[in-house]
């Protein structure tokens, strides 16, 4: 061991050295500032580059979110009410209040039917889009043909316009009709060459059955449009598939019926077939014969 410990002189003054070098080292790393101003700018130019990046984050994220359009709150399926952010309960709600052929007219009155909260509120209310004679009503006065006074006489068919014939003007007559809802009648009508029958107006998008009703006050089908109309109890497959919501599905399945039944004997029957649009048989009443 003491050869660990025996030192020279020149040794001794060498590790003297080293202790006052060290020491001298310590004192400078104490004293002194070593800190360098350019690694602080550095550190700001990467800051402001982290936080412009995090801004084009956000940016990309938002442009990325579902666009949301004008829309008729009446209308809203469910994927819609999950892209809107309603819930379960909120989208049945709403469902079961349009089963009762009930109408929601306002933003108020949306919330009351489906108990969404202030903040969906106001979040999608902006973009509801409600027909036009509701957000717009005209006012009720005598220049309308077809007032609502209960004493007012019932048009005769001669009296009535034809409805293959009417002008947007004379459509907009009617109250709860204006330039939108004129416009999709004469499309509908341009659209299949003609009306077939007055029912045929519940087929344009955005006419409530009032205003409907209203408008049969002063209008009808006088000319019908030529159609081919079939038996219902020999029509083919391939006939009964020609005619509108009829799909092969279900003309197959008249066919069935038919057969069981030995014929129909009403329009009716047809009510009792599984998956039979019901609400539409006016319409497909139409193109049939018994």
């Amino acid at each position: 061991m003491k050869s660990h410990f025996q030192f020279s002189n020149q040794q001794r003054n060498g590790i003297f050295s080293l202790l006052i070098i060290i020491i001298a080292l310590q004192c400078i790393n104490t004293f002194l500032d070593f800190s360098d101003d350019n690694a602080y700018v550095e550190t700001e130019e990467i800051e402001a580059f982290r936080k412009e990046l995090d801004s084009l984050r956000l940016i990309e994220i938002e442009n990325n979110k579902p666009k949301i359009y004008p829309f008729n709150p009446n209308y809203i399926t469910d994927y819609k009410g999950y892209t809107l952010g309603m819930s379960n309960e909120e989208i049945n709600r709403l469902h079961q209040f349009r089963e009762k052929n009930q109408w929601v007219n306002s933003a108020k009155q949306f919330q009351q039917v489906t108990k969404v909260s202030d903040s969906l509120l106001n979040k999608i209310s902006p973009y509801f889009k409600f027909p036009e004679w509701v957000t717009n009503p005209k006012p009720r006065s005598n220049g309308y043909s077809n007032s609502f006074s209960s004493k007012s006489k019932p048009k005769t068919f001669d009296e009535k316009i034809d409805l293959n014939t009417a002008t947007a003007s004379q459509l907009k007559s009617v109250y709860g009709v204006g330039e939108k809802l004129s416009e999709r009648i004469i499309n509908y009508r341009n659209k299949y060459n003609g009306f077939v029958a007055d029912v045929e107006l519940t087929e344009v998008y955005g006419l409530m059955p009032e205003v409907v009703d209203r408008i049969k006050n002063d209008f009808t089908v006088k000319t019908p449009k030529a159609i081919t109309t079939y038996n219902l109890n020999s029509a083919t497959r391939d006939e009964l598939v020609l005619i509108k919501y009829i799909d092969y599905e279900l003309a197959n399945s008249i066919i069935e019926e038919r057969t069981l039944r030995e014929g129909f004997s009403s329009f009716e029957e047809l009510t009792k077939i599984e998956d039979f649009p019901v609400k539409k048989i006016e319409i497909i009443k139409l193109y049939l014969r018994l």
